[in-house]
């Protein structure tokens, strides 16, 4: 099972998946083009793309869909109510697909198991992408107001992580938004904070754990330094040792081998102190 960022940001967000020839693109918040050149940066051709799986409509997350689906032939994934969200992006001609959390299924070799979560969206969904002849497991959770004991549980038992360290609090209340947003963002319905993040990857480390990737970075609100420094310096005390890295908007993280990863780091990587 392979991973990999495509950017992540208030500017666009989207993932890749790849099981096998089974290759998913998680949201799609780029211009069409945009994605494709992404995706061939890490060595994807657009058109072997199975499948979008959208999770919430906010535009940094759907932007893209409607013309990439169009364009190679790909099918959307998403909910009922999201797919009504976003009428606009789409023509009539794409081949959507709905589903539902809380009810898991396939596209290919990836089981897919979304569930709810918390956060300023009209349907807003997190999702667990699971290898389905291995059982490894990716949890992805980049638009998070507060977890919950059902994202615990979602999550628990993750091979690897794609979470929201989106921004400082600090740097939140000196950012140049109104009022209005920077208390939509630290609300319980809208982004976590590094803090937050570090406490719930805390909650959710386990000796299988092979990594860590930080995502949905504000450009004002926080520094990928600092997300790094706050969540490694909690795991740190917890005895973690894997990989931790954060995801950039201006371009794709490298595709990420889990099964590799956790080779590289040996049988132990976790004391629990």
């Amino acid at each position: 099972m392979k991973v990999c960022v495509l950017g992540s940001g208030s500017g666009g967000n989207a993932s890749v998946v790849q099981v096998g020839d089974t290759i998913l693109l998680v949201d799609a918040g780029f211009s069409a083009r945009d994605l494709a050149r992404r995706l061939e940066t890490v060595g994807f051709d657009p058109d072997s793309v199975v499948g979008i799986l959208i999770t919430h409509d906010h535009r940094d997350h759907t932007c893209g869909m409607g013309v990439f689906a169009r364009r190679h032939g790909t099918k959307i994934h998403l909910t009922d109510r999201t797919l009504t969200a976003c009428r606009d992006l789409l023509r009539g001609e794409e081949n959507t697909v709905s589903y539902r959390p809380g009810i898991p299924f396939r596209i290919g070799a990836i089981r897919v198991e979304p569930f709810i979560t918390i956060h300023d969206a009209v349907d807003p969904v997190g999702i667990a992408l699971v290898d389905a002849e291995t059982g490894t497991r990716v949890g992805i959770a980049t638009d998070l107001g507060r977890p919950t004991a059902q994202i615990r549980h979602a999550l628990a038992g993750s091979d690897f992580l794609i979470l929201e360290a989106n921004h400082d609090e600090v740097l939140l209340h000196q950012a140049p938004y109104p009022a209005s947003v920077k208390n939509r963002i630290a609300s319980s319905h809208g982004h976590l904070s590094n803090q937050a993040a570090a406490r719930f990857a805390l909650e959710l480390l386990h000796p299988r754990l092979a990594g860590i990737l930080l995502a949905h970075v504000s450009s004002k609100a926080n520094r990928p330094e600092l997300a790094h420094e706050v969540v490694a310096e909690v795991l740190g005390r917890a005895g973690y040792r894997g990989f931790l890295e954060v995801a950039r908007q201006e371009a794709p993280t490298a595709l990420i081998d889990i099964e590799g990863l956790r080779a590289r780091m040996g049988p132990v990587q976790l004391s629990f102190l």
